[in-house]
């Protein structure tokens, strides 16, 4: 089996710094954080409240918000060791001593959080979801995140802090039908199976996948170079569907931000605010289906609303669980940023924010 990659903080920090020192030297900060002034208003932070953002990264929302309201109070969660590092100098400065607790961790850990910090169920006042990768992770090539950036084929979001398999593990191990289903469903990849099969003949001519690189290339190949578009009918590589899936699966992300939603419900006070800010549709379907009260087992239901029947469900107890709503969304349609946002970071283009407050 491959060795595992433990990507040195310090080693990233100094990298991050670097990014940073170009990056204002070109105008352009190294990471910007997506609708965020519309992301604190829904908030509605308030003096003495309790806030978790959920996905700290850079801390922008979490900055934005403490300087709306100096006298609410955050914690600031995040499974990467670099951002939770920023989260702790940012909370050691004078201006957030006292205000920023820094947590390490997945969505999955917020229940021992909430005991190791004495927290009791229902008493957050409100909950923020940035979803996706960071721009950090991304423009940093050690992490193994990018297809225009040269890197060991990690793609840990947590730099292997809570061990994991790296992704040029999976691809070294992985069957074919296996890997099929990764690129079909978390990649929404139409040539799964042709990526699939080469990837898997690359292996078995004894090439060992091991940089962001070859994979981008070896798909590239399978696909014959042919032009690509997303979904916004923008130009995209014939591997970001590819590199999609399989971080996905490296970091079992659906299953951790079903499980953050389920969490949200037990953590937020009613009346407390949920917002949720996705990047592809797989991640919104969760999230919405969730707010929507389609919610089979914990889970949010595979089918859409209008699809599921509960005729054969003749316990009323049952019956009502399935179809009760926990959540009342504050706005008609999706939040999308304008123009001049989409201008100012192409990043922000596939963006989609959502908010609720908690009903019962």
């Amino acid at each position: 089996m491959m060795k595992r990659l433990l990507i040195p903080t310090r080693l990233i920090l100094d990298c991050l710094r670097r990014s940073s020192m170009e990056a204002k030297t070109a105008a352009s900060p190294p990471h910007v954080p997506v609708l965020c002034d519309t992301a604190i208003d829904y908030l509605q932070p308030v003096p003495g409240g309790t806030y978790f953002d959920m996905t700290f990264g850079a801390g922008g929302h979490t900055r934005r918000l403490l300087e709306k309201c100096p006298e609410a109070k955050v914690f600031a969660l995040d499974r990467d060791p670099i951002a939770h590092q920023l989260a702790r100098d940012m909370s050691e400065s004078k201006e957030y001593k006292g205000r920023l607790i820094p947590l390490l961790g997945k969505f999955s850990d917020i229940p021992k959080i909430f005991k190791e910090h004495g927290l009791a169920k229902h008493s957050v006042d409100g909950i923020l979801f940035d979803f996706g990768c960071s721009s950090m992770q991304f423009d940093e090539a050690v992490r193994g995140f990018s297809i225009s950036k040269d890197g060991p084929l990690d793609m840990r979001m947590d730099g292997g802090h809570s061990g994991g398999v790296t992704a040029a593990e999976v691809l070294t191990h992985i069957e074919e039908g296996d890997l099929v289903k990764i690129l079909r469903f978390y990649g929404e990849e139409k040539a799964a199976k042709k990526i699939a099969r080469g990837l898997i003949d690359a292996r078995k001519a004894l090439l060992r996948i091991e940089t962001t690189r070859q994979l981008a290339d070896i798909v590239e190949n399978i696909m014959d170079g042919g032009a690509r578009r997303d979904k916004l009918r923008r130009p995209a590589h014939s591997a970001t569907k590819t590199f999609q899936a399989i971080r996905i699966f490296v970091n079992n992300e659906l299953n951790e931000i079903n499980y953050g939603m389920v969490l949200a419900n037990e953590i937020l006070r009613v009346d407390g605010r949920l917002v949720t800010i996705t990047f592809h549709s797989l991640e919104d379907t969760i999230v919405k289906r969730h707010i929507n009260g389609n919610v089979l087992a914990g889970a949010a239901n595979a089918l859409p609303l209008k699809y599921s029947s509960h005729y054969a469900i003749d316990e009323p107890e049952m019956l009502e669980s399935l179809t009760k709503k926990n959540w009342r969304q504050l706005h008609r349609h999706v939040i999308v940023p304008d123009a001049e946002e989409v201008a100012r970071n192409t990043r922000s283009r596939s963006a989609k924010l959502r908010a609720a407050v908690k009903t019962n």
